[in-house]
């Protein structure tokens, strides 16, 4: 018997799946979360054999909870659900030896056997997103400039980073949205191999003192 865990903040989503894991045999849904936080405590009280984690979540990403897992070494395969998945995520889920990496469009026709395959040892991860994000982060690294890599507006916003300014402050700055700001962030934390505003503060301003 697999026991598995699902966690997803689209209500519509988890009920389907958990039908999914309902209507196999040799398959019991020990417990659905809606966040990462709840995800978290329900993998340490629960302990399934498998989890199934929405990338994108409230309070913890599914990447943060299947850092935590690896880090705590919990007895737990984590498959990462996601709708798209950027260079950087799939190589810092690689790192953190992630079980699976499923697209939600999809999960309805491959997730049971997704999950047979990661319960008995193996890995899903499809060559179509792994080789190419594995191919790309590669080439980042040999390029002699990364920063090069980015747009004028990503430079900019970049540059306002670097001066410490916020999110808010750079909408304001460049006359635009918050959201669209936080899409250049993403992009620009992909194409730098970073996860947080620091470490490209830190990237640009070596790249300006050289």
């Amino acid at each position: 018997m697999i026991r598995v865990m699902l966690c997803d903040d689209h209500p519509l989503l988890l009920r389907g799946l958990a039908d999914l894991i309902a209507a196999e045999p040799d398959m019991e849904l020990v417990g659905c979360a809606a966040d990462g936080m709840e995800a978290l405590g329900m993998i340490a009280a629960c302990r399934p054999d498998v989890a199934v984690i929405d990338l994108a979540l409230p309070r913890l990403s599914g990447l943060e909870v299947l850092q935590r897992v690896n880090r705590e070494q919990w007895p737990v395969r984590v498959v990462l659900l996601t709708a798209c998945i950027s260079d950087l995520q799939v190589v810092q889920a690689l790192s953190a030896s992630v079980a699976g990496i499923v697209l939600k469009e999809a999960a309805p026709e491959t997730l049971t056997q997704v999950l047979q395959q990661v319960f008995g040892g193996a890995r899903w991860l499809p060559s179509e997103i792994v080789q190419p994000a594995i191919a790309r982060a590669s080439a980042f690294r040999e390029a002699p400039d990364p920063i090069a890599e980015l747009t004028p507006r990503e430079r900019e916003i970049t540059q306002l980073i670097t001066d410490g300014r916020t999110n808010r402050e750079i909408a304001s700055a460049l006359s635009i949205g918050e959201g669209t700001v936080k899409t250049h962030l993403n992009r620009i934390y992909s194409k730098l191999y970073v996860n947080n505003r620091t470490a490209v503060a830190i990237m640009f301003a070596r790249k300006n003192k050289g």
